[in-house]
């Protein structure tokens, strides 16, 4: 597999938010969202042996292990190194953007999947049979940079009955528009919802790697 890079840090996103967890950040994304954060994995990277990438995370003697990128569906070996952390142990989590299938996922995997909104230019790419692979503890994400981009949330959570079925989360394209908006917005329309900012930017500087 190529690795951007694996290290620990506290969990700024989803349910999980502020846990100890080991990151193991995959090189390659096929989209190309206009607020991307994470554009220094599209290239490069480190190949490593799925025996070095579960030696390099037990170093770190944390429970909890997200996979993330990128894109980690990209990787064909993905989905043995996820079965391999649940075999070791760990609760594991893999965000996803949403546009590749994530049913051949090991079904103890928590499937953090971001739909995308239209502002981010890769909405059309949304593998909508992916919602019919949800289990009650996975987790939608909805990163909105505009009302424009909430609306559309909202009518994809009610259309799709998903208040009732999985996880929400809403959060913000970082500077891009006004959480206290987001805010209320969500409580305007008694969505049920948990609204996110990303920790890590308010912990760290913004455009810090490896936390």
């Amino acid at each position: 597999m190529r690795i951007t890079e694996i290290y620990k840090s506290i969990q700024g996103e989803s349910s999980f938010t502020g846990l100890p967890c080991v990151f193991v950040r995959t090189t390659g994304c096929d989209l190309r969202c206009r607020w991307c954060d994470s554009e220094f994995t599209f290239t490069g990277g480190t190949a490593m042996t799925l025996d070095q990438i579960m030696a390099s995370v037990a170093e770190y003697d944390c429970n909890l292990v997200e996979l993330t990128g990128g894109e980690p569906l990209l990787q064909p070996e993905i989905y043995e190194l996820a079965t391999r952390l649940c075999d070791a142990g760990h609760t594991v989590l893999i965000e996803t953007g949403g546009h590749r299938d994530v049913s051949a996922l090991d079904p103890r995997v928590v499937r953090i999947m971001d739909l995308k909104c239209p502002a981010s230019g890769e909405c059309e790419r949304n593998l909508w049979s992916n919602l019919a692979h949800l289990r009650a503890f996975d987790e939608v994400k909805f990163v909105v940079a505009d009302h424009a981009d909430y609306e559309w949330a909202r009518s994809v959570i009610r259309d799709h009955h998903l208040e009732v079925r999985v996880a929400i989360l809403i959060s913000t394209a970082y500077g891009l528009v006004s959480s206290q908006s987001v805010v209320e917005w969500m409580l305007e329309d008694k969505l049920r919802a948990r609204f996110q900012l990303q920790a890590h930017k308010y912990i760290w500087p913004p455009d810090a790697r490896a936390v």
